[in-house]
């Protein structure tokens, strides 16, 4: 199996790490050979086996859409956890518009972004044009609908007060799945 992506020019040293580290490491990890055409920004991982090609695949993305590689690693620690892309160019179509949203869904020093983080367990990256989440699909998709609302004008605090409702009815359900 082989997958390209495009990668941006300052997202290819976090990808490939103080002296390949964390390249290294992705490869190690998934049994997988990514190459980097850092002139292009061109990614190509090859891989043997479907598991590890497609969590290398979903690592390298989450790097290159602005997540941390200890943040993106995440992916490696549980199969359940998985990577969702929301592109904001389709909605922002000016510049200002795009910065007016993702000033939105941030908030004031990462007050926003660090809420719908804590109340859905899980991490969210806004980079470009792009939002990405890291989470269980449960919770991911909660995080989205919280993000949609934001992106719709919804207030701050309408949407806190949805998220909070979301993780106890997220909290019920585990409780009655386990007993």
């Amino acid at each position: 199996m082989q997958q390209e992506t495009r990668i941006t020019k300052e997202r290819i040293g976090v990808l490939i790490g103080k002296k390949g580290i964390t390249k290294r490491e992705i490869e190690e990890k998934t049994k997988t050979v990514i190459l980097v055409d850092s002139e292009e920004g061109l990614v190509s991982i090859e891989g043997e086996e479907a598991d590890g090609f497609l969590r290398a695949v979903e690592v390298v993305k989450a790097i290159a859409r602005g997540f941390s590689p200890e943040r993106a690693f995440r992916l490696f620690e549980d199969e359940d956890l998985y990577l969702e892309l929301m592109e904001l160019s389709d909605i922002a179509d000016t510049p200002a518009k795009l910065e007016r949203i993702r000033g939105r869904i941030i908030g004031r020093d990462g007050k926003s972004r660090s809420q719908i983080e804590d109340l859905t367990n899980t991490e969210i990256s806004v980079y470009g044009k792009t939002v990405a989440i890291i989470g269980m699909i449960e919770r991911v998709k909660v995080a989205r609908e919280a993000i949609e609302m934001l992106i719709n004008g919804v207030s701050h605090e309408s949407v806190y007060a949805f998220l909070d409702r979301k993780k106890r009815e997220l909290k019920q359900d585990m409780l009655n799945y386990y007993y």
